[in-house]
């Protein structure tokens, strides 16, 4: 076992298993490692047909990348660096959909005057409708609840 990976050899044994995994599928797809940012490592699949790959919601998407991560952090002692995993652009598309169902929200926010909860929803996509609202003057967000079910609140700002 490896004392430490680079996040480049990460990115190659995140690689080399999602090939496998999607060899074991019996889909055939173009996979490549992004170097995101210093800590960061994107292994994208694209391809025709991934569609049973992302799963409803991205929930098979978010198994796989567990599966990943667990993997490459079992080849290294030390802490590993943050590994995603993208299959047919579903996370760059997931992202502008929420993007856009958060400033509808928010424009309902300020228009009304009243919070709105939002449903359940995961960590990543969590973090996109901080993000999003952040940029919104006139409103922000509050987490509650407890994962699997934490949700956002947009709330008119104070």
């Amino acid at each position: 076992m490896e004392e430490s990976l680079t996040l480049a050899e990460q990115g190659a044994a995140a690689r080399t298993f999602v090939v496998g995994l999607l060899e074991q599928f019996g889909v055939a797809a173009d996979v490549e490692t992004r170097e995101l940012d210093e800590d960061t490592v994107e292994i994208a699949a694209s391809g025709n047909d991934l569609g049973l790959l992302v799963g409803p919601r991205g929930a098979t998407l978010a198994a796989i990348q567990d599966l990943t991560r667990t993997v490459v952090q079992r080849q290294s002692v030390s802490r590993t660096d943050r590994i995603l995993v993208d299959i047919g652009g579903y996370r760059e598309k997931r992202s502008a959909a929420l993007r856009r169902f958060t400033q509808g929200v928010a424009e309902e926010v300020l228009s009304s005057g009243s919070e709105r909860a939002l449903e359940p929803m995961s960590a990543a996509d969590r973090k996109v409708v901080h993000d999003t609202v952040n940029e919104i003057d006139g409103v922000q967000t509050r987490s509650e609840g407890e994962d699997p079910r934490r949700y956002i609140v947009i709330q008119p700002s104070d």
